[in-house]
């Protein structure tokens, strides 16, 4: 029988051997751990510098946003300051319009009335005005002597009067043909009733004024000047006041006035000519 040759096993073979496989595992282990390490750590190194930026853009954006919050804030305040505290402010306070208690209408547009004041106007039209937080209604009235237009509410239409009658211009006519009564009282007072007649605007009392006061075809120079403006005041409404009865042109009322007051205009303007041609003419200076 062959011999089998058996080979010596011995503790420190296994052991070593046992020992290498265990030293190399470890080893691989270990640099497969400090490889991760390192990797991790560089991962952080990176995720660190990102991070870094990231926070330096945050900070900036904080800090303009607390800036900008500051401004704002401060635009706040100013706008506040401003402003008037509720304490101090004053509400406005509204108020109602009040509407006056209507009246009749008396006149309509297109009407020839008499004011007192201003002489014989038109009714143009009819309007609601505001005066003094209050509506009313007024008559718009044209004065064509005066070029103007007044306003008068409806509630004072009793001012006002229509034009006199044919009848009424008659009898005024009749007055104007009477001789003048004149006053022996001083002017100031006379001249005070004959403004008081002038504004009452009743045709009667115009007639009378106009007839004193006329001085016929004498000259209108004796005439002091206020006393020929309170009679050309009152002719003058009479005239157009009679020229709208009478429907008639402005130069034949004149002349029909005229021939009741006898008054002669060309009579007088011939004498005002030849005074001025008889008055002495200034010496004409010689060298």
């Amino acid at each position: 029988m062959k011999s089998i040759k058996m080979k010596k096993i011995s503790l420190k073979n296994i052991l070593k051997k046992t020992f290498k496989k265990t030293s190399i595992k470890k080893t691989l282990k270990n640099a497969s751990v400090r490889f991760k390490s390192k990797v991790n750590k560089a991962k952080v190194k990176v995720k660190v510098k990102v991070n870094k930026k990231v926070i330096n853009k945050i900070s900036k954006n904080k800090n303009n946003i607390s800036n900008k919050k500051v401004n704002i804030s401060n635009q706040v305040k100013k706008v506040e300051n401003l402003r008037i505290s509720k304490s101090n402010e004053v509400k406005p306070i509204i108020k109602k319009i009040k509407k006056q208690e209507t009246a009749k209408k008396e006149y309509k547009p297109k009407d020839y009335i008499v004011y007192p004041k201003h002489g014989v106007g038109q009714i143009l039209s009819i309007n609601s005005k505001t005066i003094g937080g209050i509506d009313v209604q007024c008559y718009d009235i044209k004065f064509e002597k005066d070029k103007a237009i007044g306003l008068l509410p409806i509630n004072k239409q009793s001012h006002l009067r229509p034009l006199a009658t044919i009848n009424q211009v008659n009898k005024s006519i009749s007055i104007l043909k009477s001789k003048p009564k004149i006053k022996r009282s001083m002017w100031s007072r006379r001249a005070q009733e004959y403004e008081q007649k002038i504004t009452s605007g009743k045709i009667y009392d115009l007639a009378e004024v106009v007839r004193d006061l006329n001085k016929g075809d004498d000259l209108m120079v004796d005439q002091s000047y206020s006393e020929r403006q309170l009679f050309e005041k009152a002719y003058e409404r009479i005239l157009s006041e009679f020229q709208i009865v009478m429907n008639v042109s402005l130069e034949d009322t004149q002349k029909k006035l005229d021939k009741a007051l006898k008054r002669n205009l060309e009579a007088q303007n011939i004498k005002l000519e030849q005074k001025t041609e008889e008055a002495p003419q200034p010496a004409k200076i010689t060298e």
